[in-house]
């Protein structure tokens, strides 16, 4: 419920910045911005997507941290896609995830995030322990021969 309250607020604020910064920049301004900023976020993208791969390799080949890498393509990646869509807040956000610093101020939040959810997950696992199960099963068994029943004869609703 909380993302669909965001989603709506998201929306209202780009509506919002549509109409007073278009009414000030005019709509050719307006939509030469919208598609501008969409050619940049798609050739961000494909630059990206040739980009990443040999990194993480050249990473991995000198024992690096592919890790780091990775996280800024993924936010650069998320800034094309935040310049595609069509606004002026998503715009704003997208060409601050090209600035390195901020994404080095989100992926140290992701970071501590993740250290926290799995400290969490690690004492909850301390905390109730499941229990444990083994592979063999032990059980009797009783062998039942099938009764007999004298044959029954025909109730007349059916053809013999």
């Amino acid at each position: 419920m909380r993302l669909a309250w965001l989603f709506l607020a998201w929306i209202l604020i780009e509506i919002g910045l549509f109409v007073t910064l278009g009414g000030r920049i005019g709509l050719i301004a307006t939509w030469s911005e919208v598609l501008l900023s969409g050619l940049g976020g798609i050739m961000l993208i494909r630059q990206q997507k040739r980009k990443v791969l040999g990194q993480i390799l050249d990473d991995l080949r000198t024992l690096g941290d592919p890790l780091t890498p990775a996280a800024h393509s993924a936010l650069i990646v998320l800034a094309g896609v935040l310049l595609i869509l069509p606004g002026f807040l998503s715009d704003a956000l997208g060409l601050a995830l090209l600035i390195p610093w901020v994404r080095n101020v989100v992926i140290e939040n992701l970071r501590s995030r993740a250290r926290m959810a799995a400290t969490d997950a690690a004492v909850h696992a301390m905390l109730n322990p499941r229990p444990r199960f083994d592979d063999v099963v032990e059980a009797t068994a009783e062998e039942i021969d099938e009764p007999t029943t004298p044959p029954r004869k025909p109730s007349g609703w059916t053809k013999p």
